[in-house]
């Protein structure tokens, strides 16, 4: 494929599980409506984002993947003949649990799964209460439109992740995001942290010659404003499309696979790499 249509969920959720599934099927079949090939969900939509507490109630949430949910997924992308990159929480044996998203082709084919493999623990986001660190490794999935990248969040302010997945021939890096800001900051904080968020991202097209979609939440969930503002970059990082911080948005981009080329031939940076000088990298800190 030289050019696919990308399509972004970015949506609010609330406590009832089987009204947010609901609503991301309507939402996928709007995207798919005008003209996506490629839809990617937001982080955990199935449920709100519940690790903003520690609470053992919220396990009852995990699912088998695959199980029903990739099921029904699977059978939506069949018959819409869309590629579809769905973030649910897994369940994956007794105490075992991961964040994890799976990737169904255009003919319904369940392709696998990646487990995210950095986990935060800050106010507000107890992940590793929740999560297993992922064991999957990096993942790219050979769909129908394309060798696409799949990390998740947190994973998101760490270049190796990217850089990695690149490597193995991802020709885009999409990003299942919930991420927001605290109800109790101020603006200038709240614009610091989204220009952070972006910026880190669009480094990472920079620097690896691929467009990268990051799908993010919206709505107030407890005390977290989610701060939704989904975008997607060419393969230069350049912000090609951006959604609102505050609405529900279904949007469909065109990018052009193709811009990889001329940008990793114009700016070698894969080239230039020295990979010989790189192993200090393996280190947790150097003293």
């Amino acid at each position: 494929m030289k050019k696919v249509n990308v399509g972004l969920v970015q949506m609010t959720c609330t406590k009832e599980k089987s009204e947010n599934v609901a609503k991301a099927v309507l939402k996928v079949r709007e995207a798919a409506a005008i003209g996506a090939q490629i839809v990617c969900l937001q982080e955990l939509f199935t449920s709100l984002y519940f690790c903003d507490v520690e609470d053992y109630e919220n396990f009852k949430l995990g699912e088998a993947i695959p199980g029903e949910n990739t099921e029904l997924f699977g059978a939506l992308a069949k018959e819409l003949g869309i590629v579809i990159i769905a973030s649910l929480f897994e369940r994956r044996a007794q105490g075992v649990y991961h964040n994890t998203t799976a990737v169904l082709d255009a003919d319904g084919t369940y392709l696998g799964k990646y487990r995210k493999m950095h986990i935060p623990d800050d106010p507000g986001y107890y992940e590793k209460f929740y999560f297993t660190p992922g064991d999957t490794g990096y993942r790219i999935f050979d769909t129908k439109f394309g060798k696409l990248g799949v990390l998740i969040c947190w994973d998101q302010w760490y270049p190796e992740a990217a850089r990695i997945t690149t490597l193995m021939g991802a020709e885009m890096l999409f990003y299942p995001t919930a991420i927001g800001w605290s109800i109790h900051q101020t603006q200038e904080v709240n614009n610091d942290q989204y220009a952070a968020w972006q910026t880190i991202q669009r480094s990472h097209s920079v620097a690896n010659g691929v467009p990268v979609i990051s799908v993010n939440r919206v709505g107030t969930e407890g005390e977290m404003l989610f701060w939704g503002g989904s975008f997607v970059t060419n393969a230069f990082g350049k912000v090609i499309y951006q959604a609102s911080h505050s609405q529900e948005e279904v949007h469909v981009q065109e990018i052009d696979l193709t811009q990889a080329e001329y940008y990793r031939t114009h700016w070698p940076f894969l080239r230039d790499r020295r990979i010989d000088s790189y192993q200090p990298i393996t280190s947790r800190f150097i003293d």
